[in-house]
């Protein structure tokens, strides 16, 4: 009995003993170490406070700059979104280290160092970071937006053919009458007078929820509605509770975050069982010979594989689902959310795309052979995501000592990309940098493109982005063909940043039918 007591206090004492290793040199020394290799390179930046770093400096510089809206409706978001990078990229220079926490973070704005670091050559090298993953964990799990290595390899390679080209051209049919219906709740709304104005981000979200259910999911808006509800709410909630990572130990710590984050995942989760049961149910019973067409279907289809070394289970399956239900219709929304304000504020080129649509396509619907032919309408959309892309930041930490450039990154530096600011750049995009211009991209030239990286670049760019662009132009091209609009006058100009860029206060538009009913 006295050696099992032993042998126990043994072992508590060497797990308590690692516990506060691995928390000394987690919290402390590699900090430290990370913060010395980059000041030898002349790399420098605010002093960071015990474990919050400079976190508190950066709240209280975003809280005093989206305190209030914006005046008039000026693209110059930079300063507001990213005060913190406005005043230490004045002081330190475009790259510069500070501490998200006790996270050493560079941030880097030369567009040849980044388009090196995300490259295939640091692909297994880099990725998300134990925060970044942590943060998220409760929200999109371990889906391919957070894998890393040879995770974030099997995925990939297995929803990238969801993506392709000849995959993509049999949605068109379901993302043209998801959009006629849109376009006749609108139409029935204002000939009605029921509304003088209309908040069009509301109707372009469940737009684009009720897309990627129906294509990917095969599910209709009705029984994916909750789920994006729900899913918006843990996003606001993760966004909150992440800032507390700082604190050792705290993801252990019971919380009033804590307990509405495990509440609303366990109705999401139980929702999507409903969909993954019915679809399992099918080939069961007999009903189907197989799986649910779509990503969910290849999903399911993979569970039934062994394979050594990576095997999906039905957890990966949900989480993979909550990562492309959130990405597959947030970031084309806010896409064509922002694109409807600009195309609002600048009625000439609203003009010119509706003619563009007009001679492409007469009076059909966009097909998948007229949306390339719509040049005019991919430089609008080019040049709103420059002025607000979905995504401000692109993180990746370093999990080897690499060399970028003239830089030695030592492991475990978080390399932050700032992609906003990198877009509102004037020394890349000219004196007119915060202007609404497509012509712009008339030419698209490598030179220029190569800084615009809405979808990021690489390897590890946004599996979806073809999908989303291809959704963006279809939906596009019928509003535009069924409506002129403007600004509303009760529009407040507030952009805000929760984990996406979104208008605070949504855009408000005055609508005008151009032809009758689709």
């Amino acid at each position: 009995m006295d050696l099992i007591l032993k042998i126990t206090s043994l072992a508590l004492l060497f797990f308590l003993l690692r516990a506060t290793w691995i928390t000394i040199s987690s919290y402390f020394l590699t900090p430290r170490r990370i913060r010395r290799a980059m000041s030898k390179q002349g790399v420098h930046g605010p002093q960071p406070k015990l474990l919050i770093g400079n976190l508190k400096d950066i709240a209280a510089l975003v809280a005093k700059t989206t305190s209030h809206d914006m005046e008039t409706v000026d693209h110059d978001i930079v300063g507001r979104l990213m005060p913190h990078y406005a005043l230490w990229s004045q002081i330190y220079g475009k790259r510069f280290l500070y501490f998200y926490g006790t996270e050493p973070r560079l941030c880097l704005t030369d567009t040849d160092m980044i388009k090196e670091l995300l490259s295939s050559k640091y692909v297994q090298l880099t990725g998300r970071s134990w925060l970044q993953q942590q943060g998220s964990k409760h929200f999109i799990g371990k889906g391919l937006l957070m894998a890393n290595g040879s995770s974030w390899f099997h995925q990939r390679r297995l929803v990238a053919p969801e993506f392709m080209a000849d995959k993509l051209k049999s949605h068109v049919g379901y993302m043209v009458d998801c959009t006629k219906g849109m376009i006749k709740s609108l139409q029935d709304s204002v000939e009605t007078g029921r509304i003088s104005e209309v908040e069009i981000g509301a109707y372009l979200t469940r737009l684009t929820a009720d897309i990627i259910s129906r294509t990917q999911f095969d599910t209709s808006y009705e029984k994916g509605r909750e789920i994006f509800k729900l899913l918006e709410s843990l996003q606001s909630l993760t966004a909150r509770s992440s800032s507390y990572l700082w604190i050792p130990g705290s993801r252990f710590f019971p919380s009033k975050y804590r307990r509405e984050i495990n509440a609303l995942k366990t109705k999401v989760e139980g929702l999507l069982m409903e969909i993954i049961e019915s679809s399992k149910d099918g080939v069961e019973i007999g009903r189907s010979s197989s799986y649910r067409k779509g990503l969910l279907g290849m999903l399911l289809a993979e569970t039934q594989k062994k394979s050594e070394g990576f095997n999906y289970s039905i957890q990966m399956v949900m989480d993979e689902c909550k990562t492309f239900f959130f990405a597959g219709h947030e970031t084309t929304a806010l896409l064509l959310t922002w694109t409807i304000m600009l195309l609002a504020t600048n009625p000439s080129w609203q003009e010119k795309a509706r003619a563009e649509v007009a001679q492409v396509c007469g009076d059909d619907p966009p097909s998948s052979e007229h949306l390339p032919k719509l040049a005019l309408l991919n430089m609008v959309i080019s040049e709103s995501l420059r002025l607000y892309p979905p995504a401000t930041l692109l993180p990746r930490m370093a999990f080897e000592d690499i060399k970028l450039g003239d830089l030695h990154i030592p492991k475990g530096l978080s390399i932050w990309i700032p992609v906003l600011a990198i877009h509102h750049d004037e020394e890349i995009w000219g004196k007119d940098v915060h202007e609404f211009n497509p012509n712009r991209f008339a030419i698209r030239s490598f030179s220029l493109t190569r800084h615009l990286m809405p979808f990021a670049s690489g390897p590890r760019n946004c599996v979806g982005q073809a999908y989303a662009m291809m959704e963006a132009k279809i939906i596009l091209a019928m509003l535009i063909s069924n409506f002129s609009f403007t600004i509303s006058k009760n529009y407040r100009h507030a952009p805000i940043n929760v984990l996406t860029l979104k208008p605070k206060h949504g855009v408000l538009i005055n609508l005008t039918p151009l032809r009758s009913r689709p």
